[in-house]
């Protein structure tokens, strides 16, 4: 397989931004995901988390379940005797909403493509993995850590 096609600098961005909440669950917040995506500016991105949440109920998915609410106060003003704040619109985002906003992104922009691609590959990798007998899901484990601890040893060295 030619591993050249397989993201990785996303994937290590992605999982660095992930969050996990009080009752376990895995997380990324819509503002910090915005960039990695390519997008500058909130409204189109927004526009993009629109888009998917509309894929969220064509499947039957429940929007809440995905695309939780979750607004944040910023300061508008510095440096002044009286600082200023005012509430903006975030989403904590499930995995399946991160893969939908991907999909449902602007295909021009070279990171949604990237995107794309690495949730293509991530999903082919788990239904290779779901095929295998527990023998097969061990060796695949193994080699696993085995190149991970090649990674680290080259990072040490």
């Amino acid at each position: 397989m030619n591993t050249s096609l397989i993201p990785t600098s996303l994937h290590k961005d992605f999982e660095y931004i992930k969050k996990i909440d009080e009752h376990n669950y895995e997380y990324w917040e819509a503002r910090e995901l915005m960039p990695l995506l390519g997008y500058r500016n909130w409204q189109d991105f927004h526009n993009a988390i629109r888009r998917s949440q509309a894929t969220c109920v064509s499947t039957g998915q429940a929007i809440e379940d995905h695309f939780r609410g979750a607004p944040k106060m910023i300061k508008l003003a510095k440096n002044t005797a009286k600082e200023a704040s005012r509430k903006i619109v975030d989403y904590e985002l499930s995995r399946l909403a991160c893969y939908l906003i991907a999909q449902n992104g602007d295909p021009r922009k070279p990171e949604i493509a990237f995107a794309q691609t690495y949730f293509a590959v991530q999903t082919r990798k788990q239904e290779l993995y779901e095929t295998l007998d527990n023998d097969g899901k061990r060796l695949f484990t193994r080699q696993q850590v085995i190149s991970h601890n090649k990674q680290l040893f080259d990072t040490a060295k």
